[in-house]
């Protein structure tokens, strides 16, 4: 399987190329063209109630879609996502890295879906009760909403809850007020993402909430 990024950063997409017998796993809707010759079938994300779970309380696709070569030729499909973005891909070899709602696009065999508890705080700062985990060995596409820019961590840092995108094993999270009660409510920044460990870390530069605050009040 060979595979190249392209349109970055600003429209990034993911061109794979699946030798005959490869396949790889999508997020609902991440298809955006393909070759004639590929069999896709639909199956639950990790499971019925893992899958449940991911949808009701993670804002994930219940179903993920799968796509094998079983023809004779080299097949292409081209992936998206539904913000414009980069995309970016990680090779996992036994190591896992959590990913943000909505910031998963695709997988290849060997790399395990799963969901971890994020705790209630997260779900107040609209990003879920769950995070996404994905383990094993393979290749994983996960995307973001603008630019993706990477900090090697060791200590603590904070960011802005909307801008995280995904971070590896070792980084723990935390919710916080950006300050006091009063000044969080009226600052614009409300809560913020405590991170800490020793790991990689990977921030989005353009949030979907600032984007949706500013749009809004035109709409009316």
């Amino acid at each position: 399987m060979d595979y190249t990024i392209e349109g970055g950063p600003a429209f990034a997409n993911v061109h794979v190329t699946l030798a005959p017998g490869d396949r790889i796993a999508t997020e609902s809707g991440a298809m955006a063209s393909m070759d004639t010759g590929l069999r896709h079938r639909s199956r639950t994300n990790g499971g019925f109630f893992a899958a449940l779970g991911r949808k009701l309380f993670g804002g994930e696709s219940f179903f993920v879609n799968d796509y094998r070569n079983d023809s004779r030729q080299p097949k292409r499909i081209v992936l998206t996502q539904a913000t414009p973005g980069e995309i970016r891909a990680a090779e996992l070899n036994g190591n896992g890295l959590f990913l943000q709602p909505r910031s998963y696009i695709a997988s290849t065999p060997g790399v395990k879906l799963s969901i971890r508890w994020a705790g209630f705080r997260s779900w107040i700062a609209r990003e879920g009760l769950f995070r996404q985990h994905v383990s094993g060995h393979g290749t994983v596409w996960y995307g973001a909403y603008g630019r993706i820019y990477e900090r090697e961590m060791d200590g603590e840092f904070l960011v802005d809850t909307s801008h995280l995108v995904a971070y590896e094993e070792g980084v723990k999270i935390r919710m916080q007020l950006s300050g006091g009660l009063i000044s969080s409510l009226t600052s614009g920044e409300g809560l913020l993402t405590r991170l800490s460990g020793k790991g990689k870390v990977y921030i989005q530069t353009r949030s979907l909430a600032g984007l949706a605050t500013t749009i809004n009040p035109k709409l009316n």
